[in-house]
């Protein structure tokens, strides 16, 4: 059970994190202006990653965990598809969103911009859908005890 509130946690955090960057932080990013935008970027990259990427390792670390260790009342497909939807964010945050974020730092660019936003809908709900999954695993394991 400790696995399983650990996995919530940190998946619960992560979509917080990731809904208040996409409905707060990326669209205001079009109102910085041209001349303070690239470092703006720079420095919201230097603020976000000590709490997104400790984060992210962390939660792909309890999904592996979760495989390997996984609580008999929690079928396996669960686990597997918490697995599929980490790889899913990081393949989303390093073939699309860094990238994004590196013609950024360069200063603003619309159509950056526009596909960052886009493009992290895919993250939002893949973590939504995480931290849903995860309080599902607690509560079938809860009730599990209970019988």
């Amino acid at each position: 059970m400790p696995l399983l509130i650990a996995q919530l946690l940190v998946s619960g955090f992560l979509a917080g994190l990731i809904w208040t960057i996409q409905v707060v932080h990326y669209p205001l990013m079009a109102r910085v202006g041209p001349e303070h935008f690239a470092q703006y970027e720079r420095l919201h990259a230097t603020a976000i990653t000590p709490l997104v990427g400790p984060a992210m390792l962390v939660e792909a670390a309890l999904a592996g965990l979760l495989i390997l260790q996984r609580p008999a009342a929690i079928p396996a497909w669960m686990a597997w598809v918490g697995a599929g939807l980490v790889a899913l964010i990081w393949a989303v945050t390093f073939l699309v969103s860094v990238p994004c974020h590196g013609v950024l730092a360069q200063g603003f660019d619309a159509a950056a911009h526009e596909r960052l936003v886009n493009t992290n809908w895919f993250r939002t709900l893949a973590w939504t859908a995480r931290a849903a999954l995860a309080a599902w695993m607690v509560w079938v394991a809860f009730n599990a005890r209970k019988i």
